[in-house]
């Protein structure tokens, strides 16, 4: 056992770093390496004072992040004494910037709070030096002591707050920093594999070992001050056998496990007789260890299960309730619940009250059926819902039971006698057997005296189905084994301290593994001699302060936990540790781990509330191809296939009906999957299936898998039936072009046809505290006090031809606008026009600010060109050269380094953000029967996480994967609806809202992309009768309100619309209303 004082080791480090540079053994760019390794442990290890001190001290690397964290808190203090390790006010240009910079921003800061005393001493001390350099700017700065508001200077005019500012200076330190000539070669971390420094000491342990005279099979190592040499083993310790029921005793030795049970002591752990080299050196190449995807989930993720057929689908729990499954290949979110009470009649008041307590509805565990027929859930309130997944990736809903009282811990799948049941354990102190098709309860287990946290199920292969017993353990340490047989625990047995303990077994079921934490926060991973009832292993590498509950999984040889931000990997035949990763960082303290079922995935949460998937060479081809062959498609082309197999099964098959709990084991497992669908579904139908051919039942099954469930969206047709507000507005009504909300989401803003922009403002009041945008509360238009109009120039504009559009910046402060002539930058608080520049031809046609940078935007022209524009120091930066028509929209990611763009002729183009150049083009393909206009507007948007963008065209939504310009998804508006105006993504992604010229607004699932809610015209505006017709032109989605959005008609009237209240969200989850069949449900309440 190896343990090793963090000082003790940075002691001898040091000395064996004095020792390098008086013998001159190692060459000085060794020397810097080893130094870097050092600060690679001292961040593995979360000493992050030291850490930062000795980067900045050795001046060998130049944290770039640690630095935008204090210039974000404002540790002014700090950041200088960094940075003084690595520049000075007698460096580069650029160092002296970057100092001023700061300085100038933490004397502003001084000033905006009235500290006068403070910005004297920032302005004599700190900033003084820099007046012999620029005494011009030195005056300036001067001169705003005597203000009474900085914003009084024109050039601090638009200072809105201290937050926004060190955002701004964040952004412009790190461009100083990778221009610095003194920085640019430090702010690159070396790529170094995780814990190498720790490594190469373990590899100087094991060659002392191998010089021992008598190695030990077993070493302990103290410490690395000295030379290893191992002394006389010491013997081990017998530990107390507990009391046993020796009823089962012959039954259990029969199934190879346990034949006397043994209490063992935490301090004393019973070695094997194996010998183990100290440290593992075993190949890591099967070890999933690199990132391959990440997911954005949304909320904080609980536990996953990988599909045990489908290879990259992963089912995810959240802390609100939340289901999905994901294709990890192409990151695509193919299915998605909310959690909702199916059937709130059939409980009690007093259970009915625990929905509405306030406390959100946790999924505590999720699993999938060995089949991947069926998913499981387990809430902490009660109920398990178990889910049948039918091709083409639906979810339909099978069984809501009401299991335990009070929360249900952990679900698991198994067989019982040929037949699927789920096996549950809950608050109550008890653990429940349930059949898996009808939901009726078998047994109830009874025993433990606090509540049950974990369940294991396990059948050998040599015992016979009576004899499969089930490991249950409880918050008091406890651990039962149940026979399925028998309802009364045989065989307890403590861990003493282990307050919350997980089991798992081996992928072939022969290696049973425990993971436990004791109150005082250490924890435990351990494998169990099954024959002998002790501690077979201990596996070492466990952080000594664990928080949280420990996650650990097994799969193939392997164990994987997760722990210290890290996952953790050992051989399952050595007890140390053989890998870790912090998956490229983001972890949390105690991140939830999942293999899948062949051990090359690994799934990892993240402190983001998302999903990292980890993979090995193998792992990463899977999911190389799965991008390429989604998981949808595959299924949708295998399941003419799956219902062929099943009829040229059907000779040899005509008699397995009868117990088709769970397929025949000789049969292929496709064909048998199918075979149990089917019987699932029909068997309400036809209850005697024993003697009748597959072939009568043929039609039912190709009926099954291609043909949809039928499902009607939500229509909304009525004024009662949602929330909607026409936003007041004393100015002329003129058609509006653009819409959107601003990013605080207390405003909104229309471009009309005139060239003049409104916004519209909700004040902070007691019905409306935030304040927010909402339908309940009517805002005022605003105007400053001046009473200008914030209008575009358009005296050289084409109206013929004018595309009009605008855009702000992501600190609410200016709106780049053009309505065919001039663009103008508008300050948004006063609505004045800061400059106006490129006057036509060639107008501009679409406008995007660059993210990272306000002074940079995007243009897109009408000559094909798209601008690279700096209006600060109004030039051009770059022209991108590839559109045949005139640029109609413009998304940037910048986390992906890419704009997409697109033109009239419906051609999307992707362009590097690095070079600037043309990667990938594409045409929109029209729909069947239709043909693009060559002068209609294409837009594009990027949905939240980056991952995919969506076209609009006239004729259609599409969705597309950038990387590859590949078209995922597609909708098409019903014909008698006319043509798409706009549309936009949701602040979470997951929905899409589409104004149609009908005057509808359909809102869509944004995957898989499919209707859900129309709401129609006549539900928002009032019934009038006009020779004119009155249609929506734009549309926005408000960034903080997933349900919320706002339309701009052609009258130029401006609605916001809400679902009400007791709805929440714009209709329902088109799979979950769809109705289910008898046979899924027996009981009719279920639906």
């Amino acid at each position: 056992m190896i343990f090793f004082n963090f000082f003790d080791f940075v002691f001898v480090f040091l000395l064996k770093f004095e020792i390098i540079h008086q013998t001159q053994v190692m060459s000085t760019e060794l020397c810097n390496e080893l130094l870097l390794l050092v600060l690679q442990f001292l961040d593995e290890e979360k000493y992050r004072e030291t850490l930062h001190r000795l980067e900045s001290e050795s001046g060998a690397f130049c944290n770039v992040d640690y630095i935008a964290e204090l210039v974000t808190n404002g540790d002014w203090d700090v950041l200088e004494n960094y940075l003084a390790g690595f520049i000075n006010v007698n460096g580069s240009r650029h160092s002296v910037k970057m100092l001023f910079e700061i300085r100038k921003q933490r004397y502003i800061e001084a000033l905006n709070a009235k500290d006068r005393p403070m910005a004297l001493e920032i302005l004599k001390k700190d900033l003084k030096p820099f007046k012999s350099m620029n005494e011009d700017v030195y005056k300036q700065m001067t001169s705003l002591i005597a203000l009474n508001d900085i914003r009084e200077n024109p050039q601090l005019s638009e200072y809105t707050d201290d937050k926004n500012a060190r955002g701004i200076l964040v952004d412009d330190l790190k461009k100083l920093i990778q221009s610095n000539p003194e920085l640019r070669d430090k702010i690159q971390f070396p790529s170094v594999k995780a814990s190498r420094l720790r490594v190469l000491v373990n590899q100087s342990l094991n060659w002392q070992h191998n010089l021992c005279r008598t190695p030990r099979p077993d070493p302990e190592i103290t410490t690395i001050l000295e030379d290893h040499v191992c002394a006389p083993p010491p013997q081990a310790a017998q530990a107390p056998a507990p009391v046993v029921n020796n009823q089962l005793t012959a039954s259990m030795f029969r199934a190879g496990f346990l034949h006397q049970i043994r209490n063992v002591p935490t301090s004393s752990v019973a070695r094997t007789t194996q010998s183990h080299h100290m440290f593992n050196f075993l190949p890591t190449d099967d070890v999933p260890k690199e990132v391959v995807s990440v997911i954005n989930q949304g909320s904080e993720v609980k536990t996953m299960d990988f599909h045990p057929q489908h290879r990259t689908l992963l089912a995810v729990g959240t802390n609100t309730g939340d289901v999905s499954i994901w294709e990890i290949g192409n990151r695509m979110r193919i299915e998605h619940k909310n959690f909702c009470v199916w059937n709130i009649t059939a409980y009690s008041m007093a259970i009915q009250a625990t929905f509405n307590d306030g406390y959100p509805v946790v999924v505590n565990c999720l699993r999938w059926s060995p089949d991947g027929l069926f998913l499981g859930v387990a809430y902490s309130k009660h109920i398990v819902h178990v889910y049948l997944y039918r091709a083409g990736h639906e979810l339909k809903r099978h069984l809501e039971i009401e299991a335990h009282a009070g929360h249900v811990s952990d679900l698991a799948f198994t067989i019982r006698h040929k037949k699927l049941i789920f096996i549950t354990c809950g608050e109550d102190k008890t653990v429940k057997l349930w059949d898996a098709t009808t939901g009726a309860n078998f047994f109830v287990f009874e025993g433990h005296d606090a509540p049950v946290t974990s369940i294991c199920p396990h059948t050998k292969d040599n015992v016979q189905a009576c004899d499969s017993y089930i490991f249950s353990t409880a918050t008091d340490g406890k651990i039962k084994a149940w026979l399925h047989a028998d309802r009364v625990s045989k065989i307890d047995y403590e861990t003493p301290g282990y307050v919350w303990t997980q089991m798992a077994y081996s992928s072939d079921g022969s290696r049973f593994f425990s993971c436990g934490s004791r109150e005082d926060r250490v924890s435990f991973l351990v494998e169990w001699a099954e024959s002998q009832g002790t501690v077979k292993r201990q596996y070492i590498g466990l952080g000594k302060q664990h928080v949280g509950v420990m996650q650990f999984d097994t799969a193939n040889r392997f164990l994987a936990a997760g722990d210290e931000s890290l996952v953790k990997f050992w051989d399952m035949d050595n007890k140390f540790i053989l890998h870790t990763t912090d998956a490229d960082g983001g972890l949390p303290a105690s991140p939830c781990v999942r293999f899948s079922k062949d051990g090359i995935l690994l799934a990892v949460t993240t402190i983001d509330n998302g999903v990292k998937i980890l993979a090995n060479p193998e792992g990463q081809r899977l999911v190389k191809s799965s991008e390429n062959h989604p998981e949808a498609l595959r299924l949708a082309s295998a399941s003419a296939a799956k219902a062929s197999n099943v009829n040229a099964a059907s000779t040899s098959s005509a008699g397995t009906l009868t117990n088709i709990g769970f397929p025949d084991r000789s049969v292929p497992f496709p064909v048998m999957s199918t075979v149990l669908s089917i019987r699932l579904i029909n068997h309400h139908y036809m209850p005697n299936q024993d003697n009748q051919n597959m072939s009568d039942v043929r039609g039912k099954i190709t009926d099954e898998f291609e043909f949809p469930i039928l499902w009607r969206p939500k229509e909304i047709s009525e004024p009662s039936q949602l929330r909607s507000l026409r936003l007041p507005d004393s100015l002329l009504p003129v058609k509006v072009i653009r819409l959107m909300y601003t990013h605080s989401g207390s405003g909104v803003l229309a471009l009309a046809y005139n060239a003049i922009h409104k916004l519209w403002r909700w004040h902070k009041s007691e019905q409306n505290p935030t304040p927010n945008a909402t339908a309940d509360i009517a805002p005022q238009i605003w105007q400053p006090p001046s009473g200008i109009l914030m209008t575009n120039d358009i005296k050289d504009a084409n109206t013929d031809d004018t595309i009009p559009s605008f855009a702000l910046s992501k600190n609410n402060s200016y709106v780049l606008s053009a309505s065919g002539g001039k663009i103008s930058l508008f300050n948004l608080p006063s609505f004045k026009t800061m400059t106006s520049f490129k006057a036509p031809p060639p107008a501009s046609t679409c406008l995007a600010f660059y993210p990272p940078d306000n002074n940079l935007v995007a243009i897109g022209m009408s000559d094909c060109s798209i601008l690279m524009y700096n209006v600060q120091s109004n030039s051009v930066v770059q022209t991108l050269k590839g559109h045949q028509k005139p640029v109609t929209g413009l998304a940037f990611a910048i986390e992906r380094k890419m704009l997409v763009s697109a033109g009239t002729d419906a051609e999307l183009c992707v362009w590097s953000t690095a070079s600037w150049k043309k990667v990938a083009s594409k045409f929109l393909k029209p729909p069947s029967k239709r043909t693009n206009n060559s002068q209609a507007e294409t837009r594009v948007h990027f949905n939240p996480d980056k991952t995919h963008f969506m076209a609009v065209h006239e004729t259609q939504i599409a969705v597309y994967d950038p990387a590859k310009l590949d078209s995922c998804m597609q909708w098409v508006p019903r014909q008698a609806s006319g043509s798409i105006a706009d549309a936009v993504y949701s602040c979470d992604g997951q929905s899409i809202f589409v104004c149609v010229e009908d005057g509808s607004v359909s809102i869509l699932e944004a995957n898989p992309l499919k209707l859900k809610c129309r709401i129609n015209c006549a539900a928002y505006m009032p019934s009038k009768r006009s020779a004119i017709r009155v249609s929506p032109k734009a549309i926005a989605a408000h960034p903080s309100d997933p349900n919320q959005l706002a339309i701009g008609l052609s009258d130029g009237g401006v609605y916001v619309l809400e679902p009400l209240k007791a709805d929440k969200q714009w209709g329902g989850d088109p799979l979950a209303e769809s109705s289910a069949s008898p046979s899924i449900n027996p009981d009719p309440n279920h639906t």
